[in-house]
């Protein structure tokens, strides 16, 4: 579909704004979320409406939330006309999800990289949404898909992981963008799992637990344990070797469901 657009408002370098134009690009996406007309799908940054436009079309009802208050009047002259869309002014992290989109719901964003992973863990709060596909730095991605044991490991990949099956779907350029940024982006699908390894309520402390100990990532277990836990040495070690966990191990090595025991024991040792 085409539409004759208006002047659009200059382009917002505080905003972090970079506007995906690549068409293909656009439509992986929008199948990448696997949209029915029943469902309600939250655009996070609609930004010029290049995506809005596919979504419109398949969505039950599309919400947009935009920050920049130019790109939202002209996004809500544009879709006047629609009655399954609702442009929403406002920040994304001081916007309760649930408020605008019920409890099942569908979540695209092409992210702005100064706040991704702030965002990521924003919807990460219950109810999360039953898919979500994000345009993002691809160090961010590679992040988020990692695996144990590499360099890149770390609180974001665990956070990620005990919540939902991370996938990169594709690699794209900065010639997709307009202005292009300076990196490299990718498209990330997130599913949430159907048993998550850390329940809802609990994931704000755990995402505290894992980034206090992605802090000491070069101490052992056995060190970090006495750190953040202020244990002695023995019953630190008593505990990990109760969760055949290696005393001497570091956090880059451990998987995401040996952070989910920890967390579960150290809490039943608090509490």
């Amino acid at each position: 579909m085409s539409h004759r657009h208006p002047p659009y408002p200059p382009t917002l370098k505080r905003l972090g704004q970079h506007f995906l134009t690549d068409q293909s690009v656009l439509q992986r996406i929008a199948d990448a979320l696997e949209i029915t007309e029943h469902d309600t799908v939250v655009e996070i940054g609609p930004g010029r409406g290049a995506l809005t436009d596919l979504l419109v079309e398949r969505a039950g009802r599309l919400v947009a939330v935009e920050l920049d208050r130019a790109l939202a009047s002209l996004l809500r002259e544009r879709y006047a006309g629609r009655k399954n869309v609702e442009i929403v002014e406002g920040d994304i992290l001081e916007t309760s999800l649930q408020s605008i989109a019920g409890d099942d719901y569908l979540l695209a964003g092409n992210v702005p990289y100064y706040i991704t992973t702030p965002i990521l863990f924003h919807t990460l709060i219950p109810p999360m949404p039953k898919r979500a596909v994000y345009l993002v730095q691809r160090e961010v991605a590679e992040r988020a898909v990692a695996e144990p044991g590499g360099k890149i490991y770390g609180a974001l990949s665990v956070n990620l992981q005990v919540t939902a099956a991370v996938e990169t779907l594709c690699v794209v350029p900065p010639n997709a963008f307009r202005p292009p940024p300076s990196v490299d982006s990718a498209v990330m699908r997130v599913t949430p799992l159907a048993e998550p390894l850390i329940p809802g309520e609990q994931r704000a402390r755990f995402q505290s637990f894992v980034q206090s100990i992605f802090a000491l990532r070069r101490k052992q277990m056995s060190r970090v344990l006495r750190t953040i836990g202020s244990m002695e040495m023995e019953p630190a070690n008593a505990l990990l070797s109760e969760l055949g966990i290696e005393p001497s191990a570091r956090p880059e090595v451990l998987p995401p469901s040996d952070f989910a025991r920890l967390f579960r024991a150290m809490r039943q040792r608090v509490g």
